[in-house]
């Protein structure tokens, strides 16, 4: 049994998922050779035994400190403003307001009033048209700067938790 928070949970499933990759590597390089009639064949070394082992056990690890970390996310609760969240509550309103965030920022962006582009079709003769915005810029510009501001407070109060919230990890 160890303890970890989320951050060092994080980094040693990176670190473990690099070994993994390193033997998954090695055997797509190792397991066959190619060798010519009229010479010697360099055989690498391999053991399909020994590697089908370590990249099983890696999985294991990596399985059970997921497993763990998933539990910790459903269930630790973290203080974000006035409201109590769950991590994986943070994540997924936090995906959600960045969807928004971006609709916002794409209509802030945006001219209150903007000359369309002349179609290749239309006659030499047509008034130009003009885009308008339908809505009140500065609200959309305030409503931006409401969802950043609770992104980044969603953002620090997860980093703190990741950085110093401890659980149990079967390892």
């Amino acid at each position: 049994m160890r303890t970890m928070t989320s951050a060092y949970a994080n980094k040693m499933l990176k670190s473990l998922e690099e070994d993994k990759e390193f033997w998954v590597n090695k055997e797509a390089t190792s397991s066959t050779y190619v060798a010519a009639i009229n010479e010697e064949a360099v055989v690498p070394e391999y053991d399909y035994a020994q590697v089908a082992a370590t990249i099983a056990a890696l999985d294991e690890k990596i399985v059970i400190i997921k497993h763990a970390l998933n539990v910790a996310n459903a269930t630790a609760k973290v203080q974000v403003g006035d409201a109590e969240m769950s991590v994986d509550m943070i994540l997924i309103r936090m995906a959600q307001l960045n969807k928004r965030k971006a609709v916002l920022d794409r209509m802030r962006k945006q001219l209150p009033k903007a000359r369309e582009e002349q179609n290749l079709y239309s006659s030499g003769n047509s008034a130009p048209e003009y885009r308008y915005i339908n809505y009140d810029l500065e609200l959309i510009k305030r409503e931006y700067e409401t969802v950043s501001r609770t992104i980044m407070e969603m953002q620090m109060a997860l980093d703190k938790h990741n950085q110093t919230v401890q659980f149990e990890v079967e390892i």
